[in-house]
């Protein structure tokens, strides 16, 4: 017997199963708004992000500048409706390749960052949406501010650097259980007037969908999971 499986078959699955999570999610906790699937395609090759693109998924996001600027000029010059988003972390000196490539900036944490995107949007002309990330957890080891202080830094990156922030991102410790960091995240975003927010990955997705997430970044749950090498 012919084996007619084919890869597409998958991811198309694999989404499938998602939005039906997020349904139930949703319906539970009496939201009618679904949140924007991002993509999680970190160390995807083109194939699988073209597989995804024609699943369905529109929203795409990258841990590193140097790798998605490798993969996606190609996929975006086929596809210019792609929504790709900075998830990773971000170094100044790649802020001009990042603010030229991406459509939105999710991980905005310190003022050095917000200084270098704000002069790479004056010399470009080209504004991607921003988000800052909040380190919720106050885990030393994981980028982002601390919810103490998201208020004041908001107001250096509107007043000081004269950025529009558009929302907040989190990515809450492992071994947390994630809902007190969405509520939290969903605080600082209600109170500062921002209205994306950008949580839950491939573990806990319908948790920040029940909770307000805009966007939910997934990958593993998506794609797969990754071989060992990566």
């Amino acid at each position: 017997m012919t084996d007619t499986h084919h890869p597409d078959d998958d991811i198309a699955a694999n989404l499938a199963a998602i939005n039906q999570r997020l349904s139930r999610a949703l319906a539970e906790a009496g939201r009618a708004r679904a949140p924007v699937i991002v993509a999680a395609s970190k160390t995807q090759g083109e194939d699988a992000i073209r597989r995804a693109i024609g699943a369905g998924l529109t929203a795409f996001g990258e841990n590193r500048v140097q790798e998605a600027k490798t993969k996606w000029p190609a996929i975006k010059a086929d596809h210019p409706e792609i929504d790709l988003r900075l998830i990773g972390p971000l170094q100044s000196n790649k802020a001009g390749e990042a603010v030229a490539l991406f459509d939105a900036i999710e991980t905005v944490d310190r003022p050095k960052i917000a200084r270098a995107i704000a002069e790479e949007i004056k010399r470009q002309g080209r504004r991607p949406r921003l988000l800052v990330q909040v380190n919720t957890g106050a885990e030393p080891q994981k980028a982002g501010v601390l919810p103490q202080d998201a208020d004041a830094f908001l107001r250096t990156c509107r007043e000081d650097f004269g950025l529009v922030i558009d929302g907040l991102m989190c990515i809450p410790p492992a071994e947390d259980p994630p809902a007190p960091h969405f509520a939290l995240l969903a605080k600082i975003a209600a109170r500062n007037g921002l209205s994306m927010l950008s949580m839950g990955m491939s573990g806990d997705y319908d948790v920040a969908a029940a909770l307000g997430a805009t966007h939910v970044r997934i990958g593993t749950a998506l794609f797969g999971a990754r071989s060992a090498s990566n």
